[in-house]
């Protein structure tokens, strides 16, 4: 579809759509609603004008309430504000849904397109997805700003767009008004597996399953041609890393959960199955199995294996082929590929705690068991007490909840293996990995909670996400590949190394450009360093929403990747936004999915490197991180995020069990500050500093031979996505919303020191890829993010007023933090991957 067209088709669907079905919030029966949206449009209006003439919110919103109400008292103007703000997030739930249900003509799939064999390059295609394998892991990170009841309500509004049905779109609208957005309580670990649990069931077992079961017919596969072509990973309920509400109890009850609901699905799915299959031979064993299923829905601990579902479906199939002329032969397959895909598991859950915890784990043993102090031993007397001593330690021995808890969780392990089969829990991921010990902790653990070496059935997986872990992986993975035991480990785990890479965390340690170079080059170390030990490695990505924390491109990301790196396996975090926006319905899902199966062919003929072009980029890195560096060591940078910005607020959203720092006693510190409220807090200061600063910088460096980065830009698919992902972050900034900013006394200099950075990368980038404004040529993405940014301009303007007048420290204080935690929801939500 041509540029011009596609506009032309969003106008029709979407934009207009939006006008007509905004309209009817005005005939909500709720006066003080339809009231307020009458004020909408006039505070849109006085912000655009007031911030073109360098006003400050306070201004905008203070002559708003002057001059354009009668109102008089604080209540009065109070009430307004809130209802403004919970107006205009209803706003953002409509063009959500609008957008949403007009995706499938947008987006077409693509793999049906490739996977034809008339296509020159089929028979490659097709071998390549008999071994290839995209895993999309959901985390328990909280993005997700929609509650449960709303992502419902937004369920039924896409489908009423769809249908184009007035009626149906105002009576949603009508139960959206009175829907409240605000959790009163954090949700605990477990309701928020079940959120997520919901997709799983209602999305994924029918998108996955298609998908499979096309890609095995158009290629004349058989229905287990491979089962790990599309995976589900699943953190929520085992990822303890700075959580204290995640324990062994929890990790137990979520593990049962996703047994048991693809159980469900199974039933379902069977039920259906057999309206085609009425025949005589194949009713006692469908029956049967039909019975085995509905008793493990309602039965903890019944454990009905995918293998004993899979040999009842294969004697029906060899029966229906034999007797009845193959009839439905097909439908039996895409059921039986299916039970390949999601076993007992439906969803791999992992195992993820912060090595710092492991540390604290050991010392105790060591201490408690062989009377030893570890700090004290030399690393030689380390390594030997980690790799040959055996243990079956007692977790009630010790005192420490923690320490308990992580030890219940290891001796636990192997009884959800034996419930949901190996593939429903085999990896052990350690956050901040930076040395071998990190890795042998978790592996001597195992062995002192009794387990044998042949019974650790576990991929141990460093998680390196700072500067200082990706320059140690290689040094760390070289002496685990040279350590014997852990050799011998490997040896049974099919000489496979699973390695986590922290996008989020390793941007806010090193910077945008920094950080996406020194991970690209970290899996070229890597990959060459198991290849030439024999290992297979394969990487798997925490990848957040914004370009900031690795979201964006992501698909060019990974099409962008050579032969260099080890590409047989993709693997990535999905979250909170990312989910809903990304693969929130069966049609987005689907594309997605292909998408990164399509990646992972393009990768393998594409980025050639020029001579000199890696060393260009890591020379522009360099120069990005000592501008980013200077930026983060400034006195004023955390200051500045815990007075000027809405950092301080997120733990008070109610959207997430997790706090938003890993030592919740300790001052504030960048390293314990998670990622998601740090890049958050950054955008809805429309700021997005995590996504771009330095890269100007970086860029000027070459302004006297720009054509040298020209050459780059143009020949590398790499450093070509991370600039268009950068435009992305830029194209969702705006600084006229803080230009009050540079006034401040205490934090003058520090706002223009970041709108200098802004103004330079903007200008660079646009020079560097011959465009007259951000993103001209994704006209689509362009408009949408332009259409967002306006329907929450008024929002914005709230927010940044509450936030002046709580750092005048004014007599409401109180009621204006309320103010601002109100509107992170809308502001959050508009831009789907700000977080």
């Amino acid at each position: 579809m041509q540029n011009n067209k596609r506009a032309e088709k969003f106008r029709q669907i979407v934009k207009n759509k939006y006008l007509i079905y905004n309209s009817l919030f005005l005939n909500l029966p709720n006066e003080d609603l339809s009231y307020t949206g009458i004020f909408i449009p006039l505070l849109h209006k006085l912000s655009k004008e007031g911030y073109q003439k360098d006003a400050e919110p306070k201004e905008v919103i203070e002559d708003f309430l002057a001059n354009h109400t009668e109102l008089k008292t604080d209540k009065e103007k109070f009430d307004l504000l809130f209802r403004m703000i919970q107006y205009i997030e209803r706003q953002v739930v409509l063009f959500d849904s609008i957008e949403d249900a007009a995706f499938s003509s947008f987006k077409k799939q693509k793999l049906e397109d490739v996977l034809q064999p008339r296509n020159e390059n089929y028979k490659d295609l097709v071998q390549h997805l008999k071994r290839f394998s995209a895993r999309v892991v959901f985390t328990a990170h909280p993005t997700q700003f929609y509650p449960n009841n709303v992502q419902g309500i937004m369920h039924e509004l896409r489908n009423a767009i769809q249908d184009d049905s007035i009626t149906k779109i105002d009576n949603t609208l009508q139960q959206l008004a009175f829907t409240p957005f605000i959790n009163r309580e954090k949700p605990t670990p477990f309701e928020e597996a079940q959120s997520i649990i919901f997709y799983l069931r209602y999305v994924y077992y029918e998108t996955l399953g298609k998908i499979y079961h096309q890609v095995g017919k158009t290629a004349n596969l058989p229905p287990d041609f491979n089962p790990n072509l599309l995976e589900l990973g699943f953190w929520p309920g085992g990822d303890r890393d700075g959580n204290p509400f995640v324990n062994k109890e929890t990790t137990y009850e979520v593990a049962t959960q996703l047994r048991i609901t693809i159980m469900k699905c199974y039933y379902n799915h069977l039920k259906v199955l057999m309206r085609k299959l009425t025949f005589r031979e194949v009713n006692e064993p469908l029956n049967k199995l039909k019975a085995k299923l509905y008793k493990q829905i309602f039965k903890k601990k019944t454990s009905l294996t995918s293998q004993e579902i899979l040999n009842i479906m294969y004697e029906v199939r060899k029966l229906v082929e034999e007797n009845y002329r193959s009839l439905n032969i097909d439908l039996i397959d895409d059921f039986i590929g299916r039970v390949h895909l999601f076993g007992n598991h439906f969803a791999t859950l992992d195992i993820r705690q912060d090595s710092s915890v492991h540390n604290q784990v050991i010392r105790d043993i060591f201490d408690k068991e062989f009377h030893v102090n570890y700090d004290e031993l030399t690393s030689e007397e380390k390594i030997t007490y980690l790799t040959q001593n055996s243990l079956a330690i007692n977790p009630d021995d010790y005192s420490d909840d923690l320490v308990v808890d992580t030890l219940r969780n290891v001796y636990q392990i192997q009884e959800i293996q034996e419930l949901n089969g190996q593939r429903g829990l085999h990896r052990y991921i350690i956050s901040n990995s930076e040395s071998i010990f990190d890795v042998l902790h978790v592996f001597a653990i195992f062995k002192y909670c009794g387990y044998k070496e042949d019974e650790i059935c576990i991929d141990i997986v460093p998680l390196f996400e700072t500067m200082q872990g990706m320059d140690n992986s290689e040094s760390v993975m070289t002496a685990l590949y040279e350590n014997e035991t852990y050799k011998n480990h490997l040896l049974k785990r099919n000489q496979e190394q699973h390695i986590m890479l922290g996008f989020s965390d390793g941007t806010k340690d090193g910077g945008y450009l920094k950080a996406n170079w020194e991970i690209y080059r970290t899996k070229e170390r890597l990959t060459r360093l198991s290849r030439e030990k024999a290992y297979r490695v394969v990487f798997f990505d925490g990848r957040g929403g914004p370009p900031a924390r690795g979201g964006g491109k992501t698909h060019q990301f990974y099409a962008a990747q050579g032969n260099e790196i080890a590409n047989e396996k993709i693997q990535l975090t999905i979250q909170g936004q990312t989910i809903t926006s990304l693969f929130g319905t069966q049609e987005q899902a689907t594309y997605n999915f292909e998408q990164l199966l399509l990646a992972g062919v393009k990768s393998k003929h594409r980025n050639r490197w020029k001579p000199n072009h890696k060393e260009l980029i890591t020379q522009l890195a360099d120069k990005s991180y000592q501008k980013y560096i200077s930026l983060k060591e400034h006195e004023l940078f955390i200051p500045y995020l815990e007075e000027m910005t809405t950092l301080k607020y997120y733990g008070a959203t109610n959207i997430g069990s997790r706090p938003t720092k890993r030592n919740q006693d300790a001052k504030l510190q960048l390293k314990d500050l998670r990622a998601i409220p740090f890049v958050g807090s950054w955008s809805l200061a429309r700021q997005n500093v995590p996504g771009y600063y330095g890269l100007g910088t970086a860029l000027n460096a070459f302004a006297d031979q720009f054509h040298v980065v020209e050459d780059l830009y143009e020949n590398s698919a790499f450093f070509r996505s991370l600039i268009l992902n950068s435009i992305m972050s830029m194209k969702k900034s705006y600084f006229p919303l803080t230009s009050y900013m540079k006034n401040d006394k205490k934090y003058g200099e520090f706002w223009k020191e970041l709108r200098k950075e802004y103004e330079l990368t903007k200008k660079l980038v646009l020079q560097l890829t011959k465009q007259k404004e951000l993103m001209e040529n994704e006209e689509l993405a362009r408009k949408s993010i332009s259409m967002r940014e306006n329907i929450i301009l008024p929002l914005l303007s709230i927010q940044q007023y509450a936030l002046q007048k709580i750092q005048e420290n004014d007599p409401n204080k109180n009621t204006y933090e309320k103010m601002v935690i109100r509107a992170l929801f809308g502001n959050i939500n508009a831009s789907r991957n700000s977080a």
